[in-house]
């Protein structure tokens, strides 16, 4: 498992892994800027730092596979 993991790794910083990495960083993005909005939004409200931590990692988690749903690696 490990060594599959490592394998992945290497391919990914020689630039091997992925088909469209346009597309991969531009949905990464999407997802970062929905987070950070969301940090910046619920900082103002009365919830607490945590909570808001929590609410702003939990709903583009659940994003993510909708964003990269048509991601393909080679």
């Amino acid at each position: 498992m490990l060594e599959i993991g490592w394998f992945s790794t290497k391919l990914f910083f020689k630039g091997k892994m992925l088909r469209d990495p346009i597309y991969f960083f531009q949905q990464i993005g999407i997802g970062f800027s929905i987070s950070l909005l969301l940090l910046m939004w619920l900082s103002q409200t009365s919830i607490p730092f945590w909570g808001t931590i929590a609410i702003s990692s939990f709903i583009p988690g659940t994003m993510m596979p909708f964003l990269l749903k048509d991601f393909k690696i080679k």
